[in-house]
């Protein structure tokens, strides 16, 4: 049997990151795929990023993932989605070239040392005395590990939906895991069902594009990666149309079609994401919903229709397709569908991602109840990360909530378990602020840095931009205007307000309505900084800006997290007995036994507890540290 220090079981966006990350770390790291040729591949939409999703990019480079610069690479839109709004929300996205984008990962894959890509189904895990020791495949040939990955995406028992008919696949024409689910099931995880699906792709040269709005893509876009330092030429637009009433009605009056409706589908699908069938039963009030068309490609026919998702029959999906006007002569040239998988309920999990049932063990991506690429990169990262230290005798990497939007992800998985597709959100974490998709880097590269995943060079020019914003900000601080009629006058020009007593240029640069190049008309103060101003790093000045602009708010959000430290530091002892702690309801008392928080701040983040309960357990815990001390002995007695 062949021996590895860490197993990847999948190849998608979960298991490229864990087998990267692993390797890269020293492990000797073994990836197996059902299909080479489909490594990386993007199931449903061809972009990377969005809503939030553009935080975890950053983050994921940051730490020295692979994700960002594989989009930079074969990104052929761009978009700065929330721009119009504060730099807490802005979130990038990026369309890529869909086979591109898998054909790149696919060969730094290949081509990284100490990793091995070989092509099999895993049926079954090995375990020894409760600790994980290798994998069998469907053949019977068995691979040994000290660690091993489970990232199977939508494979685990799939099954795809097309009006009534249905079959076992993990992805249209890629066979489903079905032993693998029943060995987890054998080992007595706790399982579910979820639910997802992917819209029909049609024909470029069949749609009449001149009906549709065309988007293009924003001119001023930064990389996902500090690394890239151009970004290629290519581009592509996209396409807005809308659904009319016939929609609607084809929908209504064939919904008994649907396996949504019924009954044929059994698992959860998510709110946020409705399948058109939903939303035109949802939302009946709605006279039209939005269709937006995205080329997959600089070398393929084939279009992403987002918003016309459903699992209606193929005669069904046609006829719904030709109602949208542009859309009346276009070819399917595939259809949609939906499909079921199962998971893991993420609260047996460690915050490693570790299963807290089998040592050895961990579980990432939409096995664990989330959904999309980013969520699935972001936890494949930190699973694979925390597999090669566990293999090599390091401390665990978790990070905090107020440390990432990774860090938000595993705690939210971990902590509040999934009742439906999970999908990351700015709202999900509370301190947005200072977890900007802009200061990624500075945040956790020297995180990436310690784990080995980090070029010195590229540690070295981002301490050296973190050295330039600290300078520059304690320069601009430092050197002040006074009141005066020139200093007046030029402040009128610019339409900002007159000053009555001194100001810092940093406290000028708070305004609404100053910029940092609008600090340019004070250049006659004495000592002005022109070694700061002479910095060309745009990355240097807009951290400045934003740290002047937001400084009140970011102050408040540090100090919150000051407080949450507090809780976060105080350890739950590994056993705690909760139905000994008087005051619990009994649902908490459940909750808290399945769920086994590690700290006090965990525990208060679980559904339904309180302040009062959280101070019971409090108590509780004082007691039985003072028990296992002792009583305390007696004062000396006097003569």
């Amino acid at each position: 049997m062949k021996q590895f220090d860490v197993i990847v079981v999948g190849a998608g966006h979960a298991g490229c990151e864990a087998a990267l990350a692993a390797s890269r770390m020293g492990c000797e790291t073994l990836l197996l795929n059902i299909n080479l040729d489909s490594i990386a591949l993007m199931s449903c939409n061809p972009a990377i990023g969005g809503l939030a999703k553009g935080q975890l990019v950053k983050e994921i480079d940051a730490l020295g993932g692979e994700m960002g610069r594989v989009a930079d690479r074969t990104a052929v839109h761009f978009r700065i989605l929330n721009a119009s709004k504060g730099p807490a929300v802005h979130s990038s996205r990026v369309q890529c070239d869909k086979q591109l984008y898998r054909l790149t990962m696919k060969s730094i894959v290949e081509r990284q040392p100490r990793l091995h890509l070989h092509q099999t189904l895993i049926d079954r895990l090995l375990i020894e005395d409760g600790r994980v020791t290798g994998v069998v495949d469907h053949t019977g040939v068995c691979y040994g590990a000290r660690a091993v990955v489970i990232t199977p995406g939508t494979f685990l028992n799939g099954l795809i939906h097309v009006g009534t008919a249905h079959y076992s696949a993990g992805r249209a024409g890629e066979m489903a895991s079905l032993p693998l689910a029943q060995c987890l099931c054998d080992l007595g995880f706790e399982m579910g069902r979820m639910k997802t699906g992917t819209p029909p792709r049609l024909k470029a040269s069949t749609i009449d594009f001149s009906r549709l709005e065309r988007q293009d893509s924003d001119p001023a876009f930064e990389p996902f990666s500090l690394s890239t330092e151009r970004l290629g030429e290519n581009r592509l637009p996209s396409y807005f149309g809308y659904t009319t009433s016939e929609t609607h009605r084809l929908i209504r009056e064939n919904i008994s079609c649907s396996p949504l409706y019924s009954g044929a589908i059994k698992g959860v699908s998510a709110r946020y994401c409705p399948s058109l069938e939903d939303k035109v039963m949802r939302f009946a009030d709605r006279g039209r919903h939005p269709v937006v068309l995205e080329l997959e490609g600089l070398d393929t026919e084939e279009v992403y229709a987002k918003g016309l998702g459903n699992s209606l029959p193929l005669d069904l999906q046609e006829q719904i397709v030709h109602s949208v006007p542009g859309l009346e002569e276009a070819e399917i040239m595939r259809s949609a569908y939906a499909i079921e998988y199962d998971f893991v309920q993420p609260t047996q999990l460690h915050h490693t991602l570790e299963t807290k049932k089998i040592r050895g063990l961990y579980l990432a991506g939409q096995i664990n109840g989330t959904s999309g690429y980013e969520e699935a990169a972001a936890q494949g990262m930190w699973a694979g990360i925390n597999a090669a230290l566990a293999v090599q005798g390091r401390p665990p990497f978790v990070l905090d909530r107020s440390e990432a939007y990774m860090g938000v992800l595993i705690d939210d998985l971990v902590t509040q378990g999934v009742d439906e597709p999970y999908r990351m959100f700015t709202s999900r974490a509370e301190y947005r602020l200072i977890l900007r998709e802009d200061n990624a880097a500075l945040r956790l590269t020297p995180r990436g840095f310690e784990l080995g995943l980090i070029p010195p060079e590229h540690f070295g020019r981002i301490s050296d931009r973190i050295q330039r914003i600290s300078k520059g900000i304690k320069r601009l601080s430092s050197l002040r205007i006074y009141p005066g009629a020139d200093v007046n006058s030029k402040l009128e020009k610019k339409g900002s307000p007159a000053i009555k007593n001194p100001l810092s240029l940093f406290q000028l640069l708070k305004r609404t309505d100053f910029s940092w190049e609008d600090l340019d008309l004070f250049r006659d103060v004495p000592d002005f900084p022109e070694d700061v101003f002479a910095d060309s790093d745009r990355h240097v000045r807009k951290q400045i800006e934003i740290e002047a602009k937001y400084e009140g708010y970011i102050s408040r959000q540090r100090e919150a997290v000051a407080r949450m430290k507090n809780l976060e530091s105080r350890r739950i002892p590994e056993g705690f007995d909760y139905s000994a702690v008087p005051g619990l309801s009994n649902e908490l008392k459940m909750k808290l036994s399945r769920i086994e928080p590690e700290t006090l701040g965990q525990a208060r983040r679980i559904t339904g507890m309180t302040q009062a309960a959280l101070a019971a357990v409090l108590i509780m815990i004082k007691k039985r540290e003072q028990e296992m001390r002792g009583p305390a002995p007696a004062p000396p007695q006097s003569d």
